[in-house]
């Protein structure tokens, strides 16, 4: 039988060991490569929301299988337990079913939809995806600084991330000090 070859041991034997009198600059951490964004090339799909959907039609599934064992089935062991565990399986089902929105507003349109809400002309700018609400409607917060060097004013931005409308907004002159910075 082969031995099967596995790269994480090479690397492992390849990587010194830190000794007790090493000093700090001499100890390196390293992400290993499936962590490492650099050397990752093309656009980043962010996963849709509407995954939910299939734990959802699981639920359903599981909640119709504890009905029909619960009408079927003559037993001790089979009880109104069953049916309450269906009632259950059934409201977590359509929960998930609801709350599973498409995702049809992806980073780059929520940053052109904020970018045209502030008002000023964007230097950098950072996208994270939320939810809002009981039924878990995505929307994207976008961080939006001002193209001046430093930045002389910045934007939080909401925007809905089924149908792209602004839900909120905030511009306000940027508070941070940046005079500790002009020398370097």
């Amino acid at each position: 039988m082969p031995q099967e070859h596995d790269d994480r041991d090479e690397q492992e034997a390849e990587r010194p060991e830190p000794s007790e009198n090493a000093a700090d600059g001499e100890i390196v951490d390293q992400l290993p490569e499936d962590l490492d964004a650099a050397g990752y090339v093309g656009p980043y799909m962010f996963p849709d929301n509407n995954r939910r959907r299939v734990p959802g039609y699981l639920y359903l599934a599981t909640a119709a299988v504890c009905v029909v064992v619960w009408v079927a089935v003559d037993s001790p062991y089979v009880n109104r337990g069953l049916l309450g565990a269906a009632g259950l399986l059934t409201v977590f089902g359509l929960y998930h079913l609801v709350s599973g929105w498409n995702l049809n507003v992806d980073e780059r349109d929520a940053l052109v939809g904020a970018t045209r809400q502030v008002g000023f002309p964007v230097g950098h700018a950072s996208a994270q995806l939320g939810w809002r609400g009981l039924l878990s409607r995505p929307t994207w917060r976008i961080l939006l600084y001002s193209a001046e060097n430093p930045p002389a004013r910045r934007g939080l931005v909401l925007v809905d991330g089924v149908d792209g409308e602004i839900v909120e907004h905030f511009v306000e002159d940027n508070p941070e000090d940046w005079s500790d910075l002009d020398a370097v």
